[in-house]
C-alpha cells in the first residue's frame, strides 16, 4: 500500500475522503499507514467494527498486534493480556 505523505493525510482527512470507505477499508488502510488520515475515532470505530470486540486505546500503541488480528492472522487478545499491556506502576482496575 502507498504511503501517503502528511500533507496528503491531511488533506485524505479535510476532505473526508473516509467516508466512502466500510469500516474495514477503513481499519485496513489507517492501520497501514504512518499518518492519521481520518480523525481517531472514525478509525477507532472502524477497528472496533471490524474486529467485532472493544478495542482499548492503548491497545493502539501495539499496532502490529491488531494489525495481525485484522487480517486473521492472530486471536483477539483476552482481558488480562489487554491489561498486561498497560505498565504495572499506571495500572488500577476497579471492580464495581
Amino acid at each position: 500500500m502507498e504511503q501517503l505523505t502528511k500533507e496528503q493525510a491531511i488533506a485524505f482527512g479535510e476532505n473526508k475522503c473516509y467516508e466512502g470507505m466500510s469500516y474495514r477499508q477503513r481499519a485496513e488502510f489507517q492501520i497501514e499507514q504512518q499518518f492519521l488520515c481520518m480523525p481517531f475515532d472514525i478509525f477507532h470505530e472502524a477497528v472496533e467494527k471490524t474486529l467485532g470486540r472493544p478495542v482499548f486505546t492503548h491497545e493502539f500503541a501495539f499496532a502490529d498486534s491488531i494489525k495481525k488480528e485484522l487480517y486473521g492472522e492472530k486471536e483477539p487478545p483476552t482481558f488480562e493480556e489487554i491489561c498486561a499491556l498497560i505498565p504495572k506502576e499506571k495500572l488500577l482496575i476497579l471492580n464495581l
